[in-house]
């Protein structure tokens, strides 16, 4: 018989100790990558909300009025139809309009920054889900 000269592997204890680590790593980076996702798509609501925001002043450019006007259809509104439901707030009128982005789906979990607006004087709301 050969005798063994070291032990080989690992023990129960190192891989408890291994699965305990990577348990914790995972603990802390889920939900900070889940926020980053909220976040993200959040951006690109708020941008597609600008987009839609250029295309409404080229018709009042056109016509000297918002009244008649329909939503927008940019790209982005397609790419973000699982997330956002986009429309006026109410009528446009003949100076002015709301944009809004209402979260729909996992995007209702970014608290705060569920409804977005924009109006025809650039300003957004809430203020702090635009940074």
């Amino acid at each position: 018989m050969k005798k063994s000269d070291g032990a080989r592997g690992f023990t129960l204890i190192e891989l408890m100790v291994t699965v305990a680590i990577i348990g914790i790593i995972g603990a802390i980076a889920y939900p900070a990558y889940t926020q980053h996702i909220l976040k993200t798509h959040r951006r690109t609501a708020t941008g597609c909300l600008m987009a839609m925001a250029q295309e409404l002043e080229r018709y009042y450019t056109a016509k000297m009025t918002y009244v008649g006007a329909s939503l927008p259809n940019p790209a982005c509104r397609s790419d973000l139809s699982a997330r956002y439901d986009f429309s006026f707030a109410s009528d446009p009128s003949a100076s002015a309009y709301t944009l809004k982005a209402t979260a729909k789906g996992g995007q209702v979990k970014d608290t705060g920054c569920t409804t977005l607006s924009l109006t025809q004087t650039g300003e957004r709301s809430p203020a702090n889900c635009w940074q």
